[in-house]
């Protein structure tokens, strides 16, 4: 027991991926650090290789090239180039890219451009979309042509402020969001954020998020899913326009410093364990998780009756709780008093130390509470 190693900051606790694209990516991370994951892709990308929106951009920026063109994503930019070489203008496409002023979102972009033989003039140090509008307003825009490539979701505010002040906008759609073929899997994942199965959410993007609410409401989950999210499933961003659905509708968000998956994952690495309940019972310290518990540093994995139970009992800890008031908290229980003896049964040899929980003869259970941590948790 003593060689085992610690059990991994999200150990316990299980995260809903909502992405489509790098999900797997997402979900290494995620059970690297000991979480269980689930996985419903709220949308698919369509690649806009035979989409005539997408011809008619390229056409119309080779005929009348644009003064500007803002790159905003690496796999958008290099679809397009694709794209282009596949209906036979990619040379032509490049040379027009070539005589303009090229603004690339952060670093993965100006990658996909040096890749396709160009060179960007700037890069935000931020990889803010904010910081290229900035400049872009400070420079002066009235009267130049603006070619914006997107990378499935709109950027909002962007293409407005750009055309309040002048510009000629010309936005290149490369990839095309629609609802999931399969939407089994997406409505198993609502289901389990209403029921408090998840303990987090990760959005990606923002049409990922707007898809989630959309789903919802058409089957009538709505305030359920925002109730959830409001109160105990972490909705957690990769960044601030992900975020934005979610905000119009109330929920907030947790969002990392850097806009990446790493960080992302980090930062629900330390959210979750700190919503965690931590008490001193019977001499040990007792973590409450998503789906176990930590004793000390052991891991004991939970089945739902039991944990429903536990937190029922740490909701006022060394208090009696009646079998009558435990028996409510029991999923589907009826009215059988005995199935909170039989859940209670199965939670002790779980936990693995039976004397955490006490039983008062004719009243109920009650969490073994240190007696130091009496008074603490007297008026809770």
């Amino acid at each position: 027991m003593h060689d085992q190693k610690p059990p991994g900051p999200l150990a316990g606790f299980t995260v809903g991926v909502t992405a489509a694209r790098r999900a797997d990516e997402l979900g290494a991370l995620l059970c690297r650090r000991g979480a269980a994951v689930v996985h419903a892709p709220a949308l698919r990308i369509v690649p806009l290789a035979d989409d005539a929106e997408l011809l008619a951009a390229t056409k119309e920026l080779i005929d009348h090239g644009p003064d500007v063109v803002v790159a905003t994503t690496a796999i958008g930019f290099r679809g397009w180039v694709e794209a282009a070489d596949g209906w036979g203008y990619g040379e032509e496409l490049l040379a027009r890219l070539r005589g303009v002023e090229l603004l690339a979102r952060g670093p993965k972009v100006k990658g996909a451009v040096r890749a396709a033989g160009l060179t960007e003039e700037w890069s935000p140090a931020s990889e803010s979309m904010a910081e290229v509008l900035d400049r872009l307003l400070t420079q002066g825009v009235a009267g130049r042509r603006i070619a914006l490539q997107l990378h499935g979701e709109p950027l909002p505010g962007f293409v407005e402020s750009l055309r309040a002040a002048g510009a000629d906008v010309v936005v290149v759609p490369v990839y095309r969001w629609m609802p999931p073929q399969d939407l089994a899997p997406l409505d198993r994942m609502l289901d389990a954020t209403v029921a408090r199965s998840l303990d987090a959410l990760t959005f990606t993007s923002a049409p990922a998020a707007a898809s989630l609410l959309s789903r919802a409401e058409t089957r009538g989950l709505l305030p359920e899913l925002l109730h959830a999210l409001d109160h105990d499933v972490l909705a957690a961003c990769v960044g601030p326009v992900t975020a934005l659905p979610l905000q119009a509708h109330g929920i907030s968000t947790v969002q990392p410093e850097r806009f990446r998956l790493g960080p992302l994952v980090q930062l629900i690495g330390l959210e979750l364990p700190s919503r965690a309940r931590t008490l001193p019972v019977a001499g040990r310290r007792v973590e409450i998780r998503g789906h176990a518990v930590l004793v000390d540093d052991d891991l004991r994995p939970v089945p739902p009756a039991g944990m429903a139970l536990l937190r029922a009992l740490s909701r006022r800890p060394g208090w009696v709780v009646s079998r009558s008031d435990l028996l409510r908290t029991l999923p589907g229980a009826g009215r059988d008093e005995h199935a909170v003896e039989t859940a209670m049964a199965r939670l002790r040899t779980a936990l693995g130390a039976p004397k955490l929980i006490q039983t008062v003869v004719k009243r109920g259970y009650r969490l073994a509470l240190d007696p130091a941590a009496d008074t603490k948790y007297a008026d809770m």
